[in-house]
């Protein structure tokens, strides 16, 4: 009976681990959908994100959607990943981040937006883990709105001056966007509740840590951004 009793205790706490992750689960599969979206747009597109700043950046930032009432023009908050590629050109696990403030500059109405930021090199996403855990986009770190088009023309700004690039998806359209103003910061929480220790999302953003915990959704994300 006693053995009985623990099967079924670690069964119950097994289910509310991840019933506890759901959120974080939903977060991972979002990112997916977001990065499938961006691979699958033709590559004379007009709309889009320029395959070159892609492959030369260190770092990435989805915050997938944002939905209506979730952000409007003020600013408001939403939640997602970073992460850093490494040397050899792997990408590190998800560290969950969160957006808050600022003016996010999109129209209120649409049913979801995605926010996809570029950065130049990791170091800067680094900042996001000393202190506080957090910077301003515009403020701290200078960001700017994207250029378009997957194959960019000659006057498009591809020598990547800018710290970072930052991008918005509605209804299946990548456009550059202003972020001046928003603060950046890592989501203990849900770092907390996905790996089981909330430093681990500080340790991932420094360190760009792998194989912090086994997960098909992770190998599925990574698999689907290194394919860039």
């Amino acid at each position: 009976m006693r053995y009985f009793l623990i099967i079924i205790s670690l069964t119950f706490l097994s289910a509310t681990t991840i019933s506890a992750q759901e959120k974080e689960i939903e977060k991972l599969e979002d990112a997916i959908d977001v990065l499938k979206e961006l691979q699958n747009l033709p590559h004379d597109e007009e709309e889009g994100i320029p395959s070159a700043l892609l492959e030369k950046s260190e770092a990435v930032v989805i915050i997938p959607k944002l939905k209506k009432g979730g952000f409007v023009v003020g600013g408001k908050f939403g939640r997602g990943i970073a992460m850093i590629k490494k040397s050899d050109g792997t990408w590190s696990d998800p560290a969950f981040i969160k957006i808050t403030g600022g003016s996010l500059g999109f129209q209120v109405g649409y049913t979801s937006s995605d926010l996809f930021l570029i950065f130049k090199e990791a170091k800067t996403l680094k900042k996001m883990a000393t202190g506080k855990g957090k910077f301003t986009l515009g403020g701290d770190v200078g960001v700017a709105a994207g250029p378009e088009g997957r194959s960019a023309s000659a006057n498009t700004d591809l020598d990547f001056q800018a710290e970072i690039y930052s991008y918005s998806r509605s209804r299946g359209i990548f456009a550059g966007i202003s972020l001046d103003g928003s603060e950046l910061k890592i989501d203990d929480k849900s770092n907390k509740t996905f790996y089981g220790d909330k430093k681990l999302g500080r340790e991932i953003v420094t360190k760009g840590s792998q194989g912090l915990k086994s997960s098909d959704l992770i190998d599925e994300l990574k698999k689907v951004l290194g394919e860039f």
